[in-house]
C-alpha cells in the first residue's frame, strides 16, 4: 500500500496542453477555503509536535468544461485532488509516524508552468497566496501552540522560502526545522530572511535544511542549478565530504543501491552517484541524470529520523 501511495512523488504526467487559454483572475479557480477540513489532509496523532506540509506539483494543464485551458489546480475537482492526495498520504506515511500531520490543498501551478521564467513569475503568487492563508489558519485553528515542522517539496518548497519571509516572531519561536526539499536557495534570498537560517548539523533548531539532487551539476533543471544553501541529508554536514547510504532507488525496487551523496561546493547541489535504475524524466523540463522526482524517496529514513532528532533538541531546549 505505501509503495502505491509513494509512486506520486514523480510529478504529474501532462494532462493537456491544447484549447483557448485565459488567465485571468475572474477565470481562475475558487479559493479554497480552509474553514472547509475537505481543503486539507490531516492526521491527528495527539502528538506534541506538528509537521505542516506543501505537497510538489501535481498538476499540469488541464481544459475545463467551457473548453479554456486552466493552469491552476481546482481544489474542489476530485479528479486533480486524487494525486495531490497521494502525494499527501505517501509522505505522511514516509516521515509522519510520531507527528500530527497538516497538508493543504491550493492552487498550485501546472507542470508546464516551470518550463518558462516568465510564467512562474507570473503564476507563483496565486498559490504562494493561498499557501500563506492555509498557514495562517494552521496556526490559529489547528497548531494550538505547539512546536512544527515546516516541509515542502519542489513548488511546495519555493513557497516554504516565501511562507519563512512573512513568519510572525511567536511563531517562528516554535519553528523547529522547515525542510526546503528539491529546490535551491539564492543568497539573496537567505539575506533577505531573518527566519531563514541555513542549518549546520542534524539537530540544530529554528533552521532551514535544503538539498537538491543531481547525477552532476550539469542534470540541473535550469531553475535550479545553484543554491547558497544545501546540507547532505545523510550525513547532516555542510561539508564536502561524501556519504555513503544503501536504499532502494525505485519504488517497486527488489534490490539495494549503494549510494555517494556529497555536496558540490562550486553549486550547492547535491551529487549522487551509484543510482543503478534508470533514471525517471521529468515531462517537459526533466533531463537524465535529474533525480527530482526521488528527492524524498531516496533519503525517507533519513528525514524521519532526522525530524525525529530536532524535535527532540527542541524539546529538550524547551524546558
Amino acid at each position: 500500500m505505501i509503495r502505491k501511495l509513494l509512486t506520486i512523488l514523480s510529478l504529474a504526467i501532462v494532462i493537456s496542453s491544447c484549447g483557448k487559454t485565459d488567465d485571468q483572475p475572474a477565470d481562475f479557480p475558487p479559493q479554497p477555503k480552509y474553514q472547509d477540513t475537505t481543503q486539507w489532509y490531516i492526521s491527528d496523532r495527539n502528538a506534541d509536535v506538528d509537521i505542516f506540509y506543501i505537497i510538489s506539483t501535481e498538476t499540469g494543464d488541464y481544459i475545463d468544461a467551457s473548453g479554456i485551458t486552466r493552469h491552476f489546480a481546482d481544489t474542489y475537482n476530485d479528479s486533480l485532488r486524487a494525486p495531490m492526495l497521494s502525494e499527501m498520504m505517501g509522505v505522511d506515511a514516509l516521515v509522519g509516524e510520531k507527528f500530527n500531520f497538516y497538508s493543504p490543498y491550493y492552487r498550485q501551478c501546472s507542470l508546464q508552468t516551470y518550463a518558462d521564467d516568465s510564467l512562474i513569475t507570473a503564476r507563483m503568487p496565486l498559490p504562494t497566496e493561498d499557501i500563506r492563508t492555509a498557514f495562517y489558519f494552521y496556526t490559529e485553528k489547528y497548531n494550538r501552540n505547539r512546536p512544527f515542522i515546516l516541509a515542502g517539496f519542489s513548488q511546495g518548497a519555493m513557497i516554504l522560502t516565501e511562507l519563512l519571509k512573512d513568519l510572525r516572531p511567536e511563531t517562528y519561536s516554535r519553528l523547529i526545522a522547515a525542510y526546503v526539499i528539491g529546490a535551491t536557495i539564492d543568497t539573496a534570498t537567505v539575506n533577505d530572511n531573518k527566519y531563514l537560517v541555513p542549518a549546520q548539523g542534524a539537530d540544530d533548531t529554528g533552521v532551514t535544511i535544503c538539498y537538491n539532487s543531481v547525477r552532476e551539476p550539469g542534470c540541473a533543471l535550469q531553475m535550479f542549478d545553484h543554491s547558497a544553501v544545501c546540507i547532505n541529508p545523510v550525513s547532516w554536514t555542510t561539508a564536502p565530504t561524501p556519504a555513503t547510504l544503501i536504499t532502494e532507488t525505485t519504488f517497486n525496487a527488489t534490490t539495494k543501491d549503494t549510494l555517494t551523496v556529497r555536496i558540490d561546493t562550486a553549486t550547492g547541489l547535491l551529487c549522487v552517484d551509484g543510482v543503478t535504475a534508470h533514471d525517471y524524466i521529468l515531462p517537459l523540463i526533466g533531463k537524465e541524470g535529474n533525480y527530482h522526482s526521488r528527492e524524498i524517496w531516496f533519503y525517507r529514513d533519513c528525514l524521519k529520523a532526522n525530524m525525529e532528532a530536532r524535535a527532540a533538541k527542541y524539546k529538550a531546549q524547551s524546558h
